[in-house]
């Protein structure tokens, strides 16, 4: 969990409250990073702040926020303006109504955060924050509220999670985008009964319980392996590419060749069995190094 909170305040619902701390759902420095390169140096390139207009160098301390209110005018807003726009959402996280836990369309979830109880020893409310808790799970209800964090209101779901709470934000309706324009080409023909019942079968087969693991993200792994395969100067050898499946001919005949063909392996199975690395073939490339000053 991160060190500080990106947020604090107090969670109400009616007139029980309890002092409650936001922490992100996401963990730094578990991915790869990447910086720009000066292929002819092998330094990394400064990114520099300029003026749009005097190509002057600039100190990011020293800039400020500014509203264009009309073409290449600004009106600046230092922290006190900032505060003053401050409403009961920054502080309170207010549940204003409960629905049920499929009624939001995934479509809405944008980022998740853990929220737990906050405070000192005297003045924690954990027994309130596990009441809120114990209740919404047992309703199996989503709590909805508002929250405002990096200078704009959310909408925000809660939802039980283990011994606390996760909160999702939500997309305002008018960043989601209708899907009518794209959806307008799919045909309204009802599909074939045997079809979907063969299809049916093919899900069912493949059902299995949810497992986080199977979120790792491969195309990171396998850089990772061309990182280091450069690193010892050597080089990964292409994958070949899958057989393109898209045009299939006859339907019934492939969904019954699913079905009657050789059972794929299950997830866990597949984690198991040690995958062979492709042949590596010497390539000549060399690790970039920094030149000293």
């Amino acid at each position: 969990m991160a060190e500080r909170p990106i947020w604090r305040g107090q969670l109400r619902l009616a007139l029980v409250s309890c002092p409650v701390a936001l922490y992100s759902v996401r963990q730094p420095g578990e991915s790869l990073h990447f910086h720009f390169i000066n292929p002819d140096t092998g330094n990394r390139v400064r990114m520099v702040t300029q003026d749009a207009e005097t190509d002057e160098e600039l100190s990011r301390r020293s800039l400020r926020r500014g509203f264009e209110f009309k073409k290449d005018h600004y009106v600046l807003l230092d922290d006190d303006d900032f505060e003053r726009a401050r409403i009961d959402s920054s502080s309170v996280l207010t549940v204003e109504k409960f629905v049920p836990g499929d009624a939001i369309d995934p479509v809405y979830y944008d980022s998740s955060y853990y929220l737990v109880p906050d405070g000192t020893e005297r003045n924690r409310a954990d027994d309130v924050f596990v009441v809120l808790r114990a209740a919404i799970a047992k309703t199996r209800r989503v709590a909805l509220s508002r929250l405002v964090i990096a200078r704009r209101e959310r909408a925000v779901a809660l939802m039980p999670l283990g011994k606390g709470i996760v909160l999702h934000t939500l997309h305002d309706m008018r960043e989601i985008a209708a899907p009518d324009t794209l959806f307008e080409e799919i045909p309204d023909a009802a599909p074939d009964k045997e079809m979907v019942s063969l299809a049916v079968k093919l899900i069912d087969r493949q059902t299995a319980t949810f497992d986080p693991a199977d979120m790792e993200d491969r195309y990171e792994a396998r850089l990772r392996d061309v990182i280091e395969a450069k690193l010892k100067g050597e080089d990964l050898s292409v994958p070949e590419e899958e057989e393109d499946r898209g045009n299939v001919v006859d339907l019934m005949a492939a969904l019954r060749n699913s079905l009657g063909g050789k059972k794929e392996p299950t997830k866990a199975a597949t984690r198991k069995t040690k995958t062979a690395t492709p042949a590596r073939k010497k390539s000549g490339c060399k690790q970039t190094r920094r030149k000293s000053a």
